[in-house]
């Protein structure tokens, strides 16, 4: 008999054995009413290898721990068909001393451990408390079953078993064999033994009964059936549930086992009979009498009651084998077939026939299926330097040019940037589940811990949590293939380093993301980098090497995984509770021959090459395959001459560690191959050392990879093999980690049809293996979320889900019909499209208004609303508001029928007027049609998906009314059109999406046009009975409903101007008729709502009605508040007045178009009238105010022409744009957002506090904006933001939020010349593919969070800087000494470029300036007023040296500063001088100025003057004053002095060069001939704004941004603080200037000497900065300047408040992120701040709120920098002291802490409101908490406050000439100011007293040099 024969004869009796049970089981089920037949299995053993060598086998005891294989063991006793398993507790291990209460409760966990595993499993244990002999220990202590004592011991034994283990087993056996009993050391049938053993078995029995009394559990005890004569004095003397026997069997003699049965047939036991044991003797393998006669006795008809049999031999002849080991004691018998699993498998399904085998099966997946998609991250991530990421071995690889067409993964998606892109993509998918992997070298640069960067495990915290706030599970892959490109220089993984080194990864990774992380893969396709990495070397590392480096790649890789397994395991799983597997890629095999068992062999071979290299060591037994060692072993045998393969061994602590280190079984399959056996000869690789070659089937659909085929039944076949081969004890289920396709990367790559193909045949073969085959698949991954970088084939094969537009920088994701596919599986949880839904939407609360309000007078009451905001300042008015609306608050998109569906003539639609219109050629622009439009009727599913991933609240759509009555009405009926609405309000609703439905959006059935359509009566009735039907139809689901949209451009555009359908032209009369039709139609379908439909279905009805806010021209005019409010009247008023108050038109309407009807000559009003009848119905008929808002209007009153006839002149008013808002893509539709909260408040006063929804706002944009549209970011931000400051701060009752649109519509008149959505849509394309914009994004933020919550970077934080913190505030001599000829004072640059024409606003220049040249007292009065302890000021150059040169020396000029600086230092203030603030003396201008490199020595001369003369005063030194403003607005642009704007490409870095000479030059002079005298510090000051990407999600917006702070801020910090010019700077100007056809970079090179000298030239970080910017690339093209080489445009964020300077916008976040930048730079210098302060323009008002805002926010982020980030900041100097002058803004720009009236000649001081909170702060060295009460450093001087506005009451005080009332204020002030200058004068003298009695010397440098 061959041994293939006997395999299937062993597993046809098995077959055969378990059904004969089945039926034997059935049959007592019969009998007993229950199914409890038993087929018994174990106990577990143990084999024990003796000091002799001989092999013993025991019951296993808990003397070891249970083997890891167990689980396994039980899982597959299971799947045989066995019910119970024998457990054997040990008395001797329990209870070593036979007292209870002395157990080893090591042993006792052991045994409840193991029970629980039998539990888990399905198995039942069977319980036997003994066998037979008294263990040893105790016989020698209470001797044999003779004795009481033994007896007693043995019962409390019993009764700590069923303490400890009742509650886990049911079936127990007290004795096991009675026989051995009595062969126990005692004659059979020992009188006193055997009564000892029945009274204690009779003992046991009612212990136990009593103790569980439940009716399913059962007690016994064990007899030989060769025994059986005792049976009659058992049964007589001890209960019993059941008899445990134990028969003998004789192959040689078969009659026994029949007569042992029949012996106790004839003793008339009528008790259930287990067959507990089967001793078999003389049986040899190939005889099988044994089945046959267990199975003949069991179906004879006699009177036994077996309840059970022992299958263990029955299994140990068929199944069991032996596997010997030399491991002893730790090894155990272990369960396996000897049927090959791949034969099993092939043979299951070879025969299936086509038909078969493709069958689409129409089920569901079980329910929790996880639904995923992936992206892995050098394929998507980009970012490939970003935040310290070392490189990888795929950045090496296309860097070197190695991939496709050159391209790189260096942007890619640019998914380092988008997490919220993907995560809404994701959303809209619906998937649960999102695979992605980690970059190793994101987290440790160079692959080992040491290396850690910070922000790459950010960027992976912020994808993690982005996920789970979407509901969707991340699930992590740890490695994907990109190593460390460092690692790899160690040999990667060939090297057995990493194993530790990947440890020391994973560990991190499972502490820092293991709270949110669940699921982990280690690996994903392993087999991969193994394969092409080091062995073909196709991939990185491109290691050729498949006899060595391949294999131990793989050694080294799982050994790896392990490692990781065991940490999670050991640290991590009890905590985090998750799991961790390893995604193994495999093809599916099948022979090319299948008659051929060498083809099948091959086939199974294959699998073990792929596969099984990795599955078999983890899932089997931790050792390669049998298969794989001796393939390769026989191939190093037939090759002895070249080695094909070198397999590594695994010790054998490797194997058991390696072992059972997987949760679940990652498979990632794609295709199939046909595969033959072969001679593969002694070349290495898989298919010559396996023997095996492998093809495809040309029948097989291709895709656009030549290794991937649609095979999809290969993946059903190969699900089954791993079950079987891998999991068939292990148990662990199956994930499937990636299937997929690519398509080509050119043609119609949305419309991939064949991708929807392959996923629904492979999704539906794994739903096949998991009902048919019972395969365990918990998952399924479709590969991929979007295109990527698909390595070698760089971007030519697109795997996505979503295309990625790689051509466009903002690398735009679009959805293709795959992802729309895959979202309905995911929503049908498989194909089962037969399961209904019933959908109820939310019942609306109905809160009832007053049913009538009083009429609006003339102008109405709400003219408040203008008194209220109207003289708000900008700063009021523009100031942001953060907080959230109510959580219920509504949060929705709009879209409209017409605009949107498209399918004009389908299904038996009727024609609409738009329809009519747009057919006529010049209608709309380019002939634009809704023909198709976005398409939606047949896209839903589309726009579904954009819904799910926005998490709207709720939608807002529109009926068409001719799709549903083609004709108007009912008669014309169109299911086709109410099935369309059906599944548009049931899709909705399965999404938590409320619908808010418009009847009517403009688009009337053309058929009702003929009858006149809104100018006929008889249209309010044909209306409300469309309404009526809409109401029964769908008003069970959708409670919420608008009559109309906009009844205000129906009437005016529609019949007075005629520029829409219907295009009546009829302005003086038809609007006013239609509308009052629209009314009464409005209220109609509101009382049949009311009156049939509210009650059952709880819905809301209102009507939606247009608004633009109006602000008259002049606020203080009464005529024009009336006209404004004439505006709104006329507009909102007209429909909401009627409906909303007293059921009438308002006052303002009547009166204006009657009385002009009359001057007209007409008999009656134009305006029709409502009956008292008509008014009470109209009033009332809203639930709540909808308003659909975009800008606002300014009006002022005019007496417009009586004629023509028109709705426009009967207002008598003009309207113009707001001029100072940001223009859109609509001519006169500014985005002015302050309208809105007016319009809101107004709405509030006017309608008595109606509820309001906005039911539409948004903004238009070109349609060729795609993607980046940060202009609709910028409005949605500043409206919604008005609308919140409407809600929190006034009250007003605002309920939702609509955005327009949800996507690119037909936008009416403009057809799609403009766009609303929030997403783009290609009208070009005919999928209509839809795109999310910027602005989707930042829109589903805005929903998330429920408003604008304040954010961190605003929050502000209390505390202290550090104790002797420089506190100061500056001026530059040009801007405040004037005396510009004074005292032999030279000319400077600036004295000339001021007395230019035109170079300075307003003429102004310093020639007087402040005056402080001759004001030394009065200006530092200032300061001690302000507390400072600085005051930083600059020396005019050419005041102390009139030519530049030290040939002469105006000393008239160096006694001012004498006196300034000893005026300073008696105030107790130290100076901090600039030696150069921008004034150059004329004469060095005239030789070349800083282009000539001969100023540096005559500036040197200059500083050591100052030096020698000052220095022993002056203790902080700056060398030059924003070297920036010099180099490039001087020389660059030539907006400041000298002026020079020719040579934009080179002068500005040929001065910027000199200048860093020159500050080196004066810092060594100091360094070297002073410092060590004076003891001083000098510096350098540096400005720069800071700058953020305009759009945060762009790459190339991050990279502008970079761009912006490397040529400010980096141009001159650079050389001094890390040496040279910055690399980027270096490198850009060089290629631009060779580009543009130069020799050589622009940029001056400095030598390697001056690199030296300049570097390191500082002892603090001068630091000037007022503001941020947000940076967008811009090409210049071959344009040579500085512009042009930075690349970069620069914008304000809106919302960002406005100063007095165009360039100056508030917004201090920038401050501590450049301060940040700053310590990350340069090293963490220690920063004074020189400059930090705001302008303003305009009036005059002390009361400067909008500076003491700057100050406080800038100064507290600066706090925050030092406590929170460590920044070493040292000092803060506010700018400015005074108004001065500002440079070429003359004096309209003011800075200044304190206002000086250059009215008055002598130039007066007054303090502003800033003063006061700058001092405070001051004094208060920060921000005290005020938590902690008032600090006492907060009482301060009383501020300025009042505005000096000039008034025909006004008089002078201090020059100023002021009203009464301010200088009453200003004299109060000033007198207060003088006691407390008084006050501080004797505090100061008292501290001075008392300090000249400590020493007569001043305070000199002592704290300074603590300080630096």
């Amino acid at each position: 008999m061959s041994p293939s024969f006997q395999v299937r004869m062993k597993h046809l009796l098995g077959i055969a054995f378990m059904f004969v049970f089945c039926l034997y089981g059935c049959r007592t089920s019969e009998v007993t009413g229950k199914e409890d037949f038993m087929l018994v299995a174990g106990p577990l053993e143990k084999q024990l290898v003796r000091s002799s060598g001989n092999t013993v086998t025991e019951t296993f005891d808990c003397s070891h721990p249970i083997p890891a294989g167990s689980e396994q063991i039980f899982e597959n006793l299971k799947n045989r068909g066995v019910t119970h398993f024998k457990v054997p507790l040990s008395w001797a291990q329990l209870l070593p001393t036979g007292l209870p209460s002395q157990p080893q409760q090591a042993v006792v966990t052991c045994f409840q451990t193991l029970l629980r595993q039998l539990r888990e499993v399905g198995l039942l244990p069977l319980v036997v408390l003994h066998g037979s002999t008294v263990p040893e220990t105790l016989r020698s202590k209470y001797g044999g079953w003779e004795s009481q004592r033994l007896v007693q011991m043995f019962q409390w034994y019993a009764e700590f078993s069923f303490k400890e283990f009742g509650a886990l087993a049911d079936t127990w056996v007290t004795l096991s064999d009675l026989d051995g009993v009595w062969r126990d050391g005692q004659p059979a049938g020992a009188p006193s033994c055997l009564q000892n053993i029945l009274q204690l078995n009779k003992n046991i029995y009612q212990i136990y009964h009593q103790q569980f009394p439940d009716k399913e559990r059962r007690l016994s005890i064990g007899l030989k059936a060769s025994d059986a004569a005792i049976l009659p004095q058992l049964k007589g003397s001890t209960p019993t549930d059941f008899l445990s026997v134990h028969i003998e069997y004789n192959c040689t003699s078969t009659s026994n086992f029949a007569k042992e049965l029949s012996s106790l047939q004839m003793l008339n036991v009528d008790l259930p009979i287990l067959i507990f044991e089967v001793t078999v003797h003389n049986c040899p393998d190939s005889q099988y009498q044994l089945l046959g006669t267990v199975l003949r006795a069991l179906m004879n008809k006699n009177n036994l009651n077996i309840m059970g049999y022992n299958m263990m031999d029955l299994f140990g002849k068929v199944d069991i084998e032996d596997v010997p080991t030399s491991l002893g004691i730790s090894d155990y018998k272990r369960m396996k077939t000897f049927t090959n699993s791949y034969q099993s498998v092939w043979q299951k399904f070879w025969a299936q026939t086509t038909t078969e085998r493709d069958l689409f099966l129409n089920e569901s997946f079980p329910p929790g299926f996880q639904w995923a998609t992936s992206s892995e991250s050098f394929k998507v991530e980009g970012g490939w330097s970003e935040g310290g990421k070392g490189e990888t071995i795929w950045d090496r690889f296309g860097r070197d040019g190695l991939a496709n067409a050159n391209q790189t993964a260096d942007l890619s998606c640019d998914s380092y940037n988008k997490v919220d892109y993907d995560v809404y993509l994701l959303r809209g998918l619906h998937v649960n589940t999102f695979q992605f992997s980690i970059s190793w070298a994101r987290i440790f640069p160079s692959g080992h811990r040491g290396s850690q960067s910070e922000k790459g495990p950010f960027y992976y915290d912020k994808l993690i949590n982005a996920l789970v706030e979407s509901d969707i599970q991340p699930v992590v892959t740890l490695y994907h293939w990109d190593l460390p490109q460092t690692l790899q220089d160690y040999g990667g993984w060939t090297n057995t380093s990493i194993v530790e080194a990947f440890k020391d990864y994973a560990e991190f990774c499972f502490s820092r993301f293991g709270d949110r992380v669940k699921t982990w893969n280690t690996f994903s396709s392993p087999w991969v980098v193994s394969h092409a990495g080091y062995g073909t070397g196709e991939h990185p590392p491109g290691v050729k090497d498949y006899v060595v480096a391949s294999y131990q790649a793989t050694h080294n890789m799982i050994k790896s995984h392990a490692e990781a397994w065991h940490i999670y395991n050991d640290k991590y799983r009890k905590a985090q509770g998750g799991k961790v597997g390893i995604a193994l890629n495999s093809d599916w095999a099948e022979p090319v021959d299948p008659s051929k068992a060498e083809d099948i062999g091959a086939a199974d071979r294959y699998l073990q090459f792929m596969l099984g290299w990795f599955a078999h060591p983890i899932f089997v037994n931790g050792d390669y395959s049998s298969t794989l060692k001796i393939q390769i072993e026989q191939k190093r045998y037939e090759c002895s001459l070249s080695e094909p393969a070198r397999l590594p061994v695994f010790t054998a602590e490797e194997s058991q560690r390696i072992h059972g280190t997987a949760d679940f079984l990652g498979l990632n399959h794609y295709t199939t191959r046909l595969v033959n056996n072969s001679v593969g000869g002694c070349t290495p690789g898989p298919s010559a050392v396996g023997n095996f070659h492998s093809h495809v089937d040309p029948s097989w659909s291709s895709t656009a990879s030549d290794w991937i085929y649609s095979t999809p039944w290969g993946l059903r076949r190969l699900l089954n093999y791993v079950s079987t081969e891998y999991l068939n004890v292990s148990k662990v289920p199956i994930h499937i980690t990636g299937n997929g396709m690519p398509t080509q990367h050119s043609g119609d790559t949305l419309n991939d049809t064949d991708r929807i193909e392959y996923m629904k045949s492979y999704i539906n073969e794994a739903l096949k293996a998991i009902l048919i085959d019972g395969v365990d698949v918990r998952r399924f991954t479709v590969q991929s979320l979007m295109d990527g970088f698909e390595g070698p084939q760089g971007y030519s094969q697109r795997f996505g889900l979503h295309k990625v537009n790689f051509q466009d920088a903002d690398t735009p994701r679009t959805p293709k019909q795959s992802a729309y596919f895959y979202s309905q599986v995911v929503k049908q949880n498989g194909f089962d499209t037969h399961k209904g839904h019933v959908f109820k939407g939310s019942k609306m609360q109905l809160n009832r208004r007053p049913k009538y309000l009083s009429p609006s007078e003339v102008p109405s009451k709400s003219k408040v609303i203008w008194e209220k905001f109207s003289n708000q300042s900008e700063f009021q008015r523009k100031e942001y508001h953060y907080g959230t609306f109510l959580q219920d608050f509504f949060w929705g998109v709009s879209s409209s029928a017409y605009q949107i569906e498209g399918g004009w003539n389908a299904d038996g639609k009727g024609l609409s007027v738009w329809d009519t219109f747009t057919q006529k050629p010049g209608s709309i622009p380019a002939n634009a049609t809704g023909n198709v439009a976005c398409d939606s009727y047949n896209r839903l599913e589309e726009d579904l998906y954009m819904l799910r991933a926005l998490r709207v609240k709720s939608y807002k759509f529109s009926l068409s009314w001719s799709r549903i009555f083609p004709d108007g009405r009912l008669t014309s009926l169109n299911q086709n059109g109410v099935d369309y609405y059906n599944i548009l309000i049931d899709g909705l609703l399965a999404y938590n999406i409320t619908p808010m439905v418009t009847l009517y959006h403009w688009d009337l059935p053309q058929t009702l046009q003929v009858l006149g359509s809104w100018e006929n009566v008889e249209m309010i009735n044909i209306f409300n009975d469309f309404s009526d039907f809409c109401f029964a139809t769908f008003g069970d689901r959708v409670k919420f409903w608008m009559t109309f949209n906009q009844p205000h451009t129906i009437a005016w555009l529609g019949y007075g101007l005629g520029q829409i359908p219907p295009n009546v032209k009829n302005p003086g009369i038809a609007p006013y008729r239609v509308a009052h039709n629209l009314i009464k139609a409005h209220a109609k379908v509101y009382h049949t709502y009311d009156d049939k439909y509210r009650k059952s279905q709880s819905g809301l009805v209102s009507i939606a009605l247009n608004a633009d806010w109006i602000e008259p021209t002049d606020v203080n005019v009464p005529r024009e508040v009336e006209a404004a409010d004439r505006a709104m009247q006329f507009q909102l008023g007209w429909f909401a007045h009627p409906i909303f108050k007293n059921g009438d038109y308002p006052d303002a309407m009547k009166w204006q178009i009657g009385n002009k009807s009359e001057l007209q000559g007409l008999s009656e009003t134009r305006l029709p009238l409502f009956s008292d009848e008509e008014k009470t119905s109209i009033k009332g008929t809203a639930d709540m105010f909808c308003v659909n808002h975009y800008t606002t209007k300014i009006v002022r009153h005019v007496t417009a022409r009586l004629g023509p006839q028109s709705y426009e002149y009967d207002r008598d008013l003009s309207e113009t744009e707001e001029t100072d808002s940001p223009t859109t893509a609509i001519s006169n539709q500014r985005a002015v957002a302050w309208g809105l909260r007016r319009l809101l408040n107004w709405i509030k006063e006017e309608y008595g506090d109606p509820e309001i929804y906005i039911t539409e706002n948004g903004v238009a944009t070109e349609s060729k904006t795609s993607w980046d549209d940060s202009a609709r970011v910028f409005y949605f931000k500043t409206y919604i933001d008005e609308a919140l400051k409407a809600h929190d701060l006034d009250g007003v009752k605002i309920k939702g939020y609509i955005a327009t649109s949800l996507m690119d519509s037909f936008e009416w008149l403009n057809g799609y010349k403009v766009g609303f959505g929030l997403h783009h849509v290609d009208f070009t394309n005919p999928n209509r593919p839809r795109t999310p914009k910027y602005s989707a994004l930042f829109y589903f933020q805005v929903i998330k969070d429920n408003g604008f919550p304040t954010p961190d970077d605003e929050k502000p934080i209390y505390g202290h800087f550090q104790k002797n913190f420089i506190w100061s505030t500056a001026t530059a001599s040009y801007q405040i000494e004037g005396g510009w000829r004074a005292d032999g004072k030279g000319l400077s640059i600036w004295d000339k470029f001021a007395h230019t024409p035109l170079r300075v606003s307003n003429d102004d220049n310093g020639d007087i300036a402040c005056n402080s040249y001759n004001k030394v007292e009065e200006d530092v009065a200032m300061l001690k007023q302000l507390r400072v302890t600085h005051y930083r000021f600059s020396i005019s150059w050419p005041r102390v040296l009139p030519d530049g040169t030290t040939k002469h020396i105006n000393e008239a000029g160096l006694n001012y500063y004498h006196r300034l600086v000893d005026a300073l230092l008696d105030a107790n203030i130290q100076p901090h001088v600039t030696l150069y603030h921008w004034d150059l003396p004329q004469a060095l201008q005239d030789i070349g100025g800083w282009e000539n490199e001969t100023i540096i020595v005559k500036y040197r001369d200059y500083a050591d003057l100052m030096f020698s003369r000052l220095g022993p005063k002056v203790k902080f030194w700056i060398t030059i004053n924003e070297p920036y403003n010099i180099a490039n607005v001087g020389h660059g642009y030539g907006a400041a002095a000298p002026g020079i704007s020719f040579r934009p490409g080179t002068l500005p870095y040929i001065v910027g060069h000199t200048l860093l000479k020159a500050h080196a030059e004066a810092w060594h002079l100091y360094d070297e001939k002073y410092r060590a005298k004076q003891r001083g510090i000098i510096s350098i000051t540096i400005n720069s704004d800071w700058s953020e990407p305009r759009n945060p999600y762009k790459q190339e917006d991050i990279d502008a941004a970079r761009r912006v702070v490397q040529f400010y801020i980096g141009w001159f910090a650079h050389p001094v603080f890390n040496g040279d010019y910055s690399n980027m700077m270096k490198t850009i100007i060089r290629e631009r200037s060779l580009a543009a056809g130069l020799i050589k970079s622009r940029l001056p090179e400095f030598t390697p000497e001056e690199i030296k000298r300049i570097k390191g030239t500082y002892d603090y970080f001068g630091f000037n900065h007022y503001t941020t910017v947000l940076a967008f690339p811009v090409n210049y093209g071959n344009l040579q300047h500085y512009d042009a080489d930075r690349g970069a445009g620069t914008i304000a964020d809106r919302t960002w408040l406005d100063s007095g300077s165009s360039w100056l916008k508030v917004s201090p976040l920038g401050f501590r992120r450049i301060l940040n930048f700053i310590k990350e730079e340069y090293g963490n210098p220690p920063i004074i701040i020189t400059e930090n302060g705001m302008s303003e323009r305009g009036p005059i008002n002390l009361n400067d709120i909008h500076r003491s805002y700057y100050y406080e926010k800038y100064i507290n982020q600066l706090l925050k920098a030092y406590l929170l980030d460590n920044v070493d900041i040292r000092g803060y100097t506010a700018w400015s002291l005074m108004d001065n002058l500002e440079w070429a803004t003359g004096f309209s720009e003011r800075f200044g802490l304190f206002y000086v009236n250059h009215s008055d000649p002598e130039l007066p001081r007054v303090a502003k409101a800033s003063v006061t909170l700058y001092s405070t702060i001051i004094n208060c060295n920060g921000f005290p908490d005020p938590a902690l009460g008032p600090h006492e450093c907060s009482s301060t001087v009383p501020e300025a406050t009042s505005a000096p506005v000039l008034s025909d009451n006004a008089v002078n005080f201090l020059g100023m000439n002021l009203s009464i009332n301010d200088a009453e204020i200003g004299l109060t002030t000033t007198f207060a100011l003088l006691i407390v200058a008084a006050v501080g004068a004797i505090c100061a003298s008292s501290f001075l007293y008392k300090a000249k009695k400590k020493t007569m010397e001043k305070p000199d440098i002592g704290s300074m040099e603590s300080m630096f």
